[in-house]
């Protein structure tokens, strides 16, 4: 069924008369004393370009207002997609991850540069030939978290990780992390490479260890599968959801979902949703219900969530968060609870009448 729910949007950061105005792939996450942290790539020229930064906005009172624009982390290459995980008592976990230079050296030079208007194009172009002064370990792409223990003041130096998903790891009821992702210029073994891995911190993500490899479905090549998010349900099953697209993939641009019922040492092979749109984000609502949010790209764009009233086994109502979008640049959704049972989903899109993308939001509530 298809709800339209009384809905509420608003704008965390919109920028206009910039070069560096576009706002990519957030996430938002609430802390237990009930701040909200927003991150996203930021300080961008468009969807492909040498600038992004990871940036965080933090709001006291619940959504209604947002600081401006922190800089987390800032390294010489395009720091892409941005996840924050709430750990508890002030700590908090940021990921991200960059391509390397020579990604952009080799496969993107052309399209940045007959994409742009010339005066974007002769800064990007200036950038890209300021990658070839970098050191080879300043080139190095890879996924990477940083940690806080003040809540967001500062930051640990980046630590590598193998794998990597928009949103970043889960944090388990019994105080493990566990981070279903795609690997990403790893050094693991050829088999993993492409693959989507389960790992597992105990120590907050300042180390990680491989749990297991998430087994392809018939039919189906490693590059069918991208940025996953995973969750714990009330009976101790994991949860996991991955974009899933491309030849051999059910319903196109879709979720799969696949399951762990001995703490993420195995998994189930995915199954097909039906759910029309990716990436996901997983949240587990106070009322029991099970809240799927994803971006629709296509007409009409905008931004959804799937509901599950048994833990993900079907997903029975779909909720437009936002409809009407002007084009599929858009998505990467996430959704916090907020003290009185509404949420707060967070996604970038254009705003109305713009070119480039902000960083928005929209308060709604579930109808049963």
């Amino acid at each position: 069924m298809t709800v339209y729910p009384t809905a509420t949007h608003g704008i965390i950061s919109r920028m206009t008369g910039s070069f560096f105005s576009y706002h990519g792939w957030p996430t938002v996450c609430r802390s237990d004393d009930g701040t909200l942290y927003a991150v996203c790539s930021g300080f961008r020229l468009q969807h492909v370009c040498p600038f992004g930064k990871t940036v965080m906005f933090v709001s006291f009172d619940e959504g209604k207002t947002w600081t401006p624009p922190i800089v987390v982390n800032d390294t010489y290459l395009d720091d892409r997609d941005a996840g924050i995980v709430s750990l508890g008592g002030g700590k908090l976990l940021l990921t991200w991850f960059c391509h390397p230079a020579e990604t952009y050296l080799n496969e993107y030079y052309q399209s940045i540069k007959n994409s742009t208007s010339k005066r974007e194009a002769i800064l990007t172009l200036g950038m890209l030939a300021a990658f070839e002064g970098l050191s080879d370990k300043e080139k190095q792409g890879g996924s990477f978290i940083r940690l806080s223990h003040d809540r967001g003041v500062t930051w640990s130096a980046q630590i590598k990780v193998p794998v990597s998903s928009p949103h970043g790891p889960a944090l388990l009821p019994d105080g493990r992390l566990l981070y279903l992702g795609k690997e990403l210029y790893s050094d693991l073994p050829a088999e993993d490479r492409h693959a989507i891995l389960a790992f597992e911190s105990r120590d907050d993500g300042k180390t990680w260890q491989k749990l297991a490899k998430i087994p392809l479905p018939e039919g189906t090549v490693p590059d069918n599968f991208h940025e996953p998010h995973a969750i714990a349900l009330p009976d101790g099953t994991l949860l996991g959801a991955i974009r899933a697209q491309g030849a051999g993939v059910d319903y196109g641009f879709t979720i799969y979902t696949c399951r762990s019922t001995d703490g993420g040492r195995t998994w189930s092979v995915p199954a097909p949703t039906g759910i029309c749109g990716s990436p996901p984000h997983l949240l587990l609502h106070s009322s029991g219900a099970l809240i799927c949010t994803y971006g629709r790209r296509t007409p009409p764009f905008g931004e959804r969530a799937a509901i599950s009233y048994n833990n993900g086994i079907t997903w029975e109502d779909e909720y437009v968060i936002y409809d009407g979008a002007p084009d599929a640049d858009l998505g990467y959704p996430s959704t916090v609870e907020l003290s009185d049972g509404s949420l707060l989903t967070v996604y970038y899109q254009k705003y109305p009448g713009d070119g480039k993308c902000s960083l928005l939001m929209t308060r709604w509530r579930l109808e049963k």
